[in-house]
Parts: structure tokens; sequence; C-alpha cells
């Protein structure tokens, strides 16, 4: 009896042992936010430049993915050691080279054959097959580690290349700096190895083989090579934009170890923290992983470069005190303005506080004193067109940022949207064509045929008349609230009356923005959908008339009157989706191929298009955004390598992803509020800081139940199509009843439409 009772304790126990081992396993087996993400999602582009597999920590100043053309390309060219830009070349590369295989045929970068990569967030590891080398990696902010294990023992081989720079080895690595572009930026090296290096010397060009005798190479296409006996070759490295001693310092700071895996681990735990900020239930696991991979991208930009409280500025070349606030560079303003920027306002305030305090920085450090639009390592290059700075600051502004000069950020922007030429890809004073638009109200056009006359005109950009006047209106306005704001009252009228200008392209018989010559003549004919050449860059920019028709977002009310009526609003609204591309695929690509992602002439692909599927919400039919955002989602926007409609620049069209999964949309970025779609999962908590979260709870919601029946905020019955951000500053909850059909009653009236800019002042 004794003996029994002891067998069914024993069994009783290990019972009990292998249910918590089991409820322990399934613990770990759990997915965290960093496990949803694919960041190989989007990397076969439709059309243009795709995503990139980037391995980096959240906007972190060290960035790496494998070099190769395309997802699809077998070779990978060498190892890289930092990506200076969004999409940019590696600086430096390291290539590995097992013993014998080589031994008589080398180059300052090797191109690989590989099998079984695995990258995520935060870690990349890949076996060079034909070498039989397998790689491991992970980063830290400014500094990485590597860990390189070869089949055969033997003096295996790493040769590190500069592009253009100089490379110094020693006993235990090597240090070095490689100008980035056409200098003078340069990012510097310090690489230090676990083992002593047994021999070092330098690539022969000529001889294609390894000189013994030297250990400094300086120039283009240059190298060093370093032996180590063994099978194991791990290294570590420290990189910075102020010198190699800060670089040393960068990886003191952060890497004490040559484990791959320790930082990795670390690393992870970094991401799930960013990430974990917005916690979503219900939805699939493919749900999941578009969200939280359009997370993970819009955190790629800006980068932090600040170096132990010290940073590099390329816009005087110098190297400044940061004063305790961390400086931010690289940033497409023309991309991210738009819903990136309004992300970072919920999920990352302070980020996105010194990120505005990093533009104004520039612009006080440029001799012309204009605040930035495309801020890059190199500085700021200017690409597209406006000059959207002026939205971002007033954005976060308006909705109760502080912790910057908003007084000189507008000196910044006003001395930009007046002194600098509006002219597209180009960074110049006042042309006579910007004379024209500030006595006209537009940017004049040619007509078809006529050759350009002025010098200043990017010959490939041409002048994009009607992008860059809508452009114009909308920064205006920005412009406009953030003079009221700080008093000055003349500035105000002035600008705001400029935020108009659109009405001077407006061409009522057709109801399109069509481009005007110099004399105030409508370019005629006229297709708009093919007029304008190349991406319509005469008129439009990337995209074509369709889409620039309803590039008002400061003022859609506005926009609804001169179209006649909502009726006529929403009738032009499901023409955009309807309209066919009128010439076959091939046709219509090879003129227009940044329009991708097409549902009729709406382009999903491309950052202008963004808020349109929201603009029911302004004319009574909010069910037809709830429609349009939660088919356009399942239509493009897929966890699989083709699972991004387009040209994916540095988090725009992710954020875009983020926000409309998550039921709502910063239509007009530098007003407080939010237009409602159409969420995608049965809940969501965002956590926007200090212990505040914003829910969003979606009764019923399910694949087809895309529909909102009913709803309520903070307590309140709720029948308007959008919120303010006021109502959701403290926290809050927003629940939404879903349906699979449309209850076209509810937001419909046109008392509850989101607000628009405000009329001119007499």
């Amino acid at each position: 009896m004794i003996k029994q009772i002891k067998i069914s304790g024993i069994l009783a126990l290990i019972s009990l042992f292998s249910s918590c081992i089991a409820s322990i396993g399934d613990y770990d087996n759990e997915k965290t936010p960093v496990d949803y993400v694919n960041v190989y999602m989007g990397n076969i582009s439709h059309m243009l430049v795709p995503t990139f597999p980037t391995v980096h920590l959240p906007n972190s100043m060290l960035r790496v993915y494998p070099e190769r053309r395309d997802y699809t390309s077998n070779v990978i060219t060498g190892l890289p050691v930092i990506v200076t830009s969004h999409r940019g070349s590696s600086a430096f590369n390291i290539s590995p080279v097992s013993v014998g295989d080589r031994s008589s045929h080398f180059a300052p970068v090797i191109n690989y054959t590989y099998d079984n990569e695995k990258i995520t967030p935060y870690r990349y590891s890949v076996y060079l097959d034909e070498e039989k080398i397998q790689v491991d990696y992970a980063p830290s902010h400014q500094s990485g580690v590597y860990n390189f294990t070869f089949q055969e023992e033997g003096l295996n081989k790493l040769i590190i290349n500069t592009r253009n720079g100089q490379l110094k080895a020693n006993g235990s690595g090597l240090e070095g700096w490689q100008l980035i572009g056409a200098g003078p930026t340069k990012v510097y090296l310090y690489m230090e190895t676990e083992r002593p290096v047994k021999n070092i010397g330098t690539f022969d060009k000529q001889l294609s083989a390894i000189n013994y005798n030297r250990t400094f190479v300086e120039g283009e296409n240059e190298a060093i090579a370093l032996e180590f006996p063994g099978k194991q070759i791990n290294l570590r490295y420290g990189i910075s934009f102020i010198s190699i001693e800060q670089a040393k310092k960068s990886l003191r700071r952060e890497i004490n170890t040559y484990n791959v895996g320790e930082i990795a681990e670390i690393g992870r735990n970094i991401w799930n923290k960013a990430l974990n900020k917005i916690e979503v239930k219900g939805g699939s696991d493919n749900d999941k992983s578009v969200f939280y991979t359009s997370l993970y991208r819009v955190y790629e930009r800006m980068i932090n470069i600040s170096e132990d409280g010290y940073y590099y500025s390329a816009t005087d070349n110098k190297v400044h005190s940061d004063e305790g606030v961390p400086f931010y560079t690289d940033d497409w303003i023309w991309d991210t303005y738009r819903a990136a920027h309004p992300l970072r306002i919920l999920i990352e305030p302070d980020a996105e506080v010194n990120m505005i305090n990093s533009y104004v920085r520039m612009a006080q450090q440029a001799p012309n004193g204009w605040m930035p639009t495309f801020p890059e390592i190199t500085g700021d290059s200017h690409r597209m067109n406006g000059n959207h700075a002026v939205a971002v600051v007033w954005d976060a502004y308006c909705k109760g940022l502080r912790g910057f000069n908003l007084e000189a950020a507008y000196n910044a922007c006003k001395s930009a949207l007046t002194e600098k030429s509006l002219l597209p890809w180009t960074k110049q004073a006042n042309t006579v064509l910007d004379s024209f638009y500030q006595e006209k109200g537009y940017f004049p056009a040619l007509q078809e045929g006529e050759d350009e006359y002025v010098k200043e005109v990017n010959p490939r950009e041409k002048r994009q008349s009607v992008a860059v006047t809508l452009g114009a209106c909308y920064d205006g306005w920005c412009l406009s609230q953030i003079a009221k704001e700080l008093g000055k009252d003349d500035d105000y009228r002035d600008f705001l009356k400029c935020s108009y200008n659109y009405h001077n392209l407006y061409n009522k018989e057709t109801g399109f923005f069509h481009p005007k010559d110099k004399n105030g003549n409508f370019i005629m004919p006229f297709d708009y959908r093919f007029s304008g050449g190349q991406g319509a860059r005469d008129y439009y920019d990337e995209n074509n008339g369709w889409t620039y028709r309803w590039d008002v977002p400061h003022n859609p009310a506005d926009l609804m009157e001169l179209m006649g009526s909502a009726e006529k609003f929403i009738h032009n609204l499901d023409q955009t989706f309807r309209e066919p591309l009128g010439k076959s695929k091939f046709q219509f690509y090879a003129q227009l191929p940044d329009q991708t992602g097409n549902v009729g002439q709406f382009s999903m692909a491309n950052e202008p298009s963004l808020h349109i599927p929201y603009l029911y919400n302004y004319a009574g039919q909010p069910w037809k955004t709830q429609k349009r955002i939660r088919n356009l989602l399942d239509q493009w926007f897929r966890n699989d390598l083709m699972g991004v409609p387009g040209d994916e620049d540095g988090g725009g069209l992710s954020a875009f992803v983020v926000f409309s999964q998550m039921g709502f949309y910063p239509f007009t970025p530098g007003s407080p509020t939010y237009n409602i779609g159409s969420p995608v999962f049965e809940n969501v908590k965002i956590n926007i800081g200090n212990g505040k979260v914003f829910e969003i709870e979606a009764k019923n919601c399910t694949r087809d139940n895309k529909y909102i029946q009913s709803a309520i905020l903070n307590g309140k019955d709720w029948d308007k199509p959008w919120f303010s951000h006021k109502d959701i500053e403290n926290g809050g909850k927003l629940v939404l009843v879903m349906g699979d059909k449309a209850n076209t009653a509810w937001g419909a009236s046109m008392d509850n439409v989101p607000p628009s800019a405000e009329k001119i002042i007499p």
C-alpha cells in the first residue's frame, strides 16, 4: 500500500512536471512581434526598386543587407559592413576565402553563391556553398560582430576592401576610412579579431594576388587580406562618421564579446520593445506579419548619428556637440511626411522631437538657412519636389509635441518656401519660374513640343508644373498655421491665400488640375493619363493627372466645391478606381513605371495616392472608404516576396499599412485629426507614452466584416468618420461594431465630415 502511494505520488509529480514543461514549451514557442517580421516581404518589386532585407536596430546608424541585384539573384557581392544610406551601397566589404580554394586568384570583393540564408531584423546568417563557409552576423547601434566558420584547417583569409579610401592593418585587425559618394563625408572603421592575425597582405591588381610586403592601401578598389590559422575567424568592428578613434569607442561601448548569439539576443529584445508599442490581437498570422513587417520598415529611418555626444553634419562638414539632443538624418521627406512622421508622433514622440530639432540644426548650419528636404548622410540632396518639412514641424506641434524652437523652424521653412526655387531635383535660389509663381499663383508649363528655355530646369525631371503648384499650396497652408500660432498675422493671411493657388489650375470643364502656359492658356490637346512625357513629369510627377486630381490634402471641402457637389465628388472618386489604363500594361508602365499597384487609375504604390481612399469620408459615404481600404490591403500587401506593390521609400508606404490595418489614418499632416477606415484586427493597443494607451476594439471583425455598423469613442456614441488628436492624446478607446454589409447611414451626415482648411481671410 505504501509502495502504491509512493508510485502514485511519483507519477503525479511526473505528470505535473511534464505539464509544466509543456507550458514552458508553449510559452517559448509563442510568437513575439519581431517573430512576425518577414524581411523578405516585397523583395521582388512589381516594377520599381524592391524592399531590402535590412538588418539593423531601430533608427540606428549601422544598417546592413546582402548586396545582390535582386532577391532572385543567386550571387551576393562580398559581405556588408555598413549601408551608408537607405537603399545605398555598402561601405567596405568583407570577402572570406577558404584555404586553397582561391589561392591563385583574388579580388577586392568576391562574388559568392549561397544557400540557407536566414535574415531577421537583428541577425544575418548565410552559407557560402562553393566556399563552404558559414557566416553569422549581428549588429548593435554603431558596431557589429561576425563569425566565420570554415570547413578546412589552414590559413583561411578575410579580404576587406575600401572602394575609395584607405585601410591599415596590424596584428589584431585593421582601421581606415572610405569616402561616401563624391565626398567629403567619410565613414570610419575600426575592426579587431579574436585571434591574432598570422599574415597581412594587400591586393595586387596587376597580379590578382596578395602582396605580403604591405599593410597599407589607399585609393579606389583597394583591399587588405588577413590570414588566420584554423577553422574559426571571429571579428567585431565599430563605425563612425567622426574618426577612427570614435569608431573604436563605439565598439568598446557596445560590444565586449565575439558571440553573435549574445548580440543578436540583445537586438531581438530591442526590436520587441519597439514593435510592442503597438499590440494587435485577432486577424491571421499573415495579417500580423504584414503589420509588424511594415512597422519594422518605419524604424529604418531616420537614423541617430550622435556618437558619445557628438555628430558629423554634412551640411557644413563639421563635427558638433549634440548638447544632449541626438542628431538624426537620412529622410526622404516627400515620402515620409504623409504617414511615417505622424506615426512616430504617436509611438515615438521623443524621437520625433529630436528629428525636428535635427532639421532646424541643418538649416542653421546651411549658408542659406533653408530647411532641408531630403537630408542624407552626405547632406540635403533635394530630390523630388516640395518643401514638406514644414508639414512635419506643424503636424508635431499641432498635436502637442514641444521641445523644439517653433520660431526657428518657421524661419527656416519660410526661407525654403520663398527664397529657394520650387523646381524639382535642384537646390538653388529662385528662378524666373519662381518669380512667375509668386506673381501669377501657378507654376507655368511648356506647350507640347516647346523647347525648355530655363537653364535651371533638370532635363530629366522637367518642370512638373501642376505637382509643384499643388505641393506649394499645401506647404503654404502648413506655414500659414505656424504663422498664426506665432502671431504673424500678415504672413498668416498671405500664406493662407497662397494655399488656394490650386484654383488657378483647376479646369472646371474637365474637373482636373490642368497645366497652363505662361500666357494663362491650358495646354491643349491634353490626356490626363498620358500627357507629360516620361513619368508625366512635364506636368505632374511619377503619377498622372488622375492622381493629382486629388492632391489638395488640406482642403477636400473646397475641392468638392470646385467639383460642384458631394455627388459629383463621389462620382469622380469612383471613376478614379474604374478608369481603365488606356493602353496595354506594357505601354502604360513603360511611361508610368512609378504608378503601379493600379486599381483603375488609382496607384496604391505611390505616396501621392495614399490619402485618396479616405476621401469618401469627406463626402458622406464613409462605407466606401471602409470597402476600399480593406480591398486595397488584401490586394496589394501580402506576406510574400511580391507583397509590396511599389517603391517603399523608407517607411512612407509602410506607415500607410500600419495605420490602415489599425483602422485610422492621418489624412492631413498638419491637422490634428484622423480619418476612420476599417481595422483588420479585433483589438489594437497603442502605447502613446507615459502609461497612456489608445485602444481600438473592433467587435465581430473578420475578413468579411469590414463595415462599421456603429461606434463608441471614449464611452460616447460616435457618428463621425474621424476623431481628433485631443480625443486620444491622454489615452482612450474607440469601439467599432463591424458587419459584412455596409451601414450607409453611419457617419454619413455632411455635418460630421472631417475638417478642412479655413476660408481665405478677407
